[in-house]
């Protein structure tokens, strides 16, 4: 048996190998990490328990019932399994996976039939008292009020629309909690349906003057249980709240909470709500609640804090949504949030102008939002269902006529969207899906010619606390991993002469819209060399060609006469090598102005990007409308964090620029992907063809 088999006082310990009897259990995305196992077998025989450190079941449930036979036969400790209390975005019975999980040797969290780990953490007297260290209380405030900040919840994908309840019909509102009939933690925690009669009868009874909310479980909105309410909605003061709602938004909206045994009720609790129980979930019997049933062997006063880090810090196993290695639980509420607020960002009906077939299927990803709708059209009749209330979103300029049309017409908001900062290893047009992508709400952040959100938010920038640390250590891992926007080429280092000045010039496809609405004069590859070698006559210049020009997919070469005005004209080094051997940059919109910034390079700018005019760049054509000096740190946390949006590919969830960062230099490491890029041009165009055609994304 491995060390630690028979576990700690706050959970099991690490463990070699564990059986499972469920192939349900079996089907959980990450289980060794939940498990802390580094072996999981299901359905063993009995001649392999000799190498067997544990066994598991699910909770309570009759089919456990083989997993402890195996366990007693075989003198194995026995650990049931549960959802933890921050689980996921989506329901169970979707097939969401969880993000944690609780692991119990002694009895599970919701049966106060017997003494669980978690009691005995919260019954714990003395000096041995865990829930008595400062630093763990302090970490409990700190998560709990980030929870509330986000309006998390176990389950987190309610709608993200405002919560609209209308007036007050009554003194107060009143809160009654339905739960799913049969639910173990009902039976368990001492309850059963007449429970649910007295607990509404008494809310009806002690708030006379009051509106009762009755609240269904998420799993009878969905339609896949029954509850005990369900049939309330025509008693006098009694309203039924079937919709699905954000639970911390309908906790603010009332003054008092009763509950059997849902988990709700500990959330009011976090909320600073008074809470009646009815049965006995694991936050009765602490001094917390107004139990009106038994509550045996408790008694112990705790705070909630206390109570919050039993059951959420020392009790449950997390794993990190993004990598599925074990973590703590901050990680888990920073990805929720996340969902959450990307959520927000995507609400209402969004008609999709400009889209190209294969693009559709990641765009939906990057608009993902619980009950929104996504349409994607061809023309101004396809969007016949548009008013004002409707969104009307742009690739770039591809879908911009009739979307323009659609929004002047009906009064509707347009957006525009195009790739982000940090986008793949590969090309864009050979069809790599992008690992970020932005969403404007006022124009587009590479068009000067107005306004976009991006410069709205440059030009009112106040950082948040943490957030010029987190833009600096974001910006040093970048120029650390040696990322662009691409992450093509060799990682060949370039020879330069000795004592001159490296002057970087990028090359553009011409007709791209930055050029197109961004330069003034100066609009041509050819012209920009030009008057790079005008202002730097002494310089030993290097021209890179941009990789979309290079691989055939879109104009800009310049000619064999105007490329004499380079020392050096580099097609295979990555970018990040180029910029290593730069002393300064000349272009004309290009990102790797951006880039060259985040590496301390002098830029000069030639047309209006989205970098310039911040006092950071030296500018051929300020922007009068950017009246603000910027650090770079703050331009960094304007552009990359507040303004892109990422998508771990693997998950289909909204992450994080550094986890894009994290995840982008891994792929540019592997050696298949370096390959896949030496790739001659008729084949790729064959190899888009063929993903077209099948109706997949092509990802090196």
């Amino acid at each position: 048996m491995g060390a630690g088999a028979n576990g700690t006082a706050t959970g099991p310990g690490r463990w070699r190998t564990v059986a499972i009897f469920s192939r349900g259990i079996a089907r959980i995305p990450h289980l060794g990490a939940l498990l802390g196992a580094e072996r999981v077998v299901v359905r063993p025989t009995d001649g392999h328990a000799a190498r067997v450190d544990a066994v598991v079941g699910w909770g309570n449930k009759a089919n456990t019932a083989v997993a402890r036979d195996f366990a007693e036969r075989h003198h194995l400790p026995y650990w049931r399994a549960e959802d933890g209390f921050l689980r996921s975005i989506g329901l169970g019975h979707t097939g969401e996976p969880p993000l944690s999980m609780v692991l119990d040797d002694a009895g599970i969290y919701y049966d106060a039939r017997q003494p669980s780990r978690l009691e005995q953490l919260l019954v714990t007297d003395g000096a041995g008292d865990p829930l008595d260290d400062p630093a763990l209380l302090e970490r409990a405030r700190a998560a709990m009020a980030r929870i509330r900040a986000g309006r998390l919840s176990k389950y987190n994908g309610s709608p993200v629309a405002p919560l609209e309840l209308g007036p007050v019909r009554g003194d107060r509102r009143v809160l009654v909690v339905d739960q799913t009939r049969g639910d173990l933690s009902v039976g368990c925690g001492l309850a059963d349906a007449a429970s649910f009669e007295a607990m509404l009868a008494a809310a009806l009874a002690e708030s006379p003057e009051a509106e009762i909310l009755v609240k269904t479980h998420p799993d009878v909105v969905s339609g896949a249980k029954r509850g005990y309410l369900e049939a309330v909605g025509g008693r006098p003061r009694v309203r039924l709240l079937a919709d699905a709602v954000n639970p911390i938004a309908l906790l603010e909206e009332v003054d008092r909470v009763y509950v059997v045994t849902s988990q709700l009720g500990f959330e009011a609790l976090m909320l600073g709500k008074p809470v009646t129980c009815f049965g006995v979930p694991f936050y009765a019997g602490w001094g917390l609640t107004d139990d009106r049933a038994d509550v045996p062997r408790r008694g112990r006063a705790r705070t909630v804090e206390q109570l919050f880090a039993a059951a959420y810090l020392l009790y449950p196993r997390y794993v990190d949504p993004d990598s599925g290695e074990p973590c703590e639980i901050e990680p888990v509420i920073e990805h929720l949030a996340l969902q959450r607020a990307e959520f927000a960002r995507n609400r209402g009906t969004i008609y999709c102008f400009g889209y190209q077939f294969w693009k559709r299927r990641y765009v939906r990803a990057y608009l993902r939002c619980p009950g929104n709708e996504i349409l994607f059209c061809r023309s101004e009749s396809d969007a016949a269902g548009c008013s004002s209330s409707s969104v009307l979103l742009s690739w770039g300029q591809r879908g911009l006529a009739p979307a323009r049309a659609l929004a002047s017409k009906h009064g509707a908001a347009l957006w525009r969207m195009e790739d982000g900062f940090l986008r793949s290893v590969g090309l864009g047009s050979d069809l790599v899906t992008p690992a970020s992508l932005v969403v404007d709400r006022e124009g587009i952040y590479y068009d000067p010619t107005s306004p976009s959100e991006l410069e709205s938010i440059l030009e009112q920038f106040e950082p948040a606390p943490g957030e010029l640390e987190r833009a600096r250590a974001l910006r040093e891992f970048i120029v650390a991993a040696g990322l662009s926007k691409y992450n093509v080429g060799r990682d060949r280092a370039i020879d330069t002469p000795a004592g001159k000045t490296v002057v970087l010039v990028p090359g553009q496809v011409e007709d791209d819209a930055s050029i197109q609405l961004g330069c003034r004069d100066i609009g041509t590859n050819a012209a920009l060399l030009a008057a790079a070698r005008q202002a730097r006559p002494e310089a030993f210049i290097v021209y890179k060609p941009h990789p979309d020009v290079l691989s055939g997919n879109r104009r800009g070469q310049v000619s064999a006469s105007a490329a004499r005005a380079a020392d050096l004209v580099v097609e295979d080094s990555t970018l990040a090598q180029c910029l290593a051997a730069a002393d300064e940059i000349h272009t004309m919109t290009s990102l790797v102005g951006f880039e060259a910034l985040l590496r301390g390079l002098r830029v000069v700018v030639y047309g209006q990007p989205f970098y310039s005019g911040w006092g950071l760049t030296e500018d051929r054509h300020p922007l009068a409308r950017r009246t603000r000096k910027l650090t770079l740190d703050a331009l960094v946390a304007g552009a990359l964090i507040r303004y892109a949006r990422y998508l771990n590919p693997d998950t289909g969830r909204f992450t994080t620029p550094e986890r894009t960062v994290a995840r982008l230099r891994a792929e540019r490491d592997r050696s298949a992907r370096a390959r896949a890029l030496k790739m001659s041009w008729p084949r790729r165009q064959l190899r888009k063809l063929i993903h077209v055609y099948k109706g997949v994304t092509y990802a090196h």
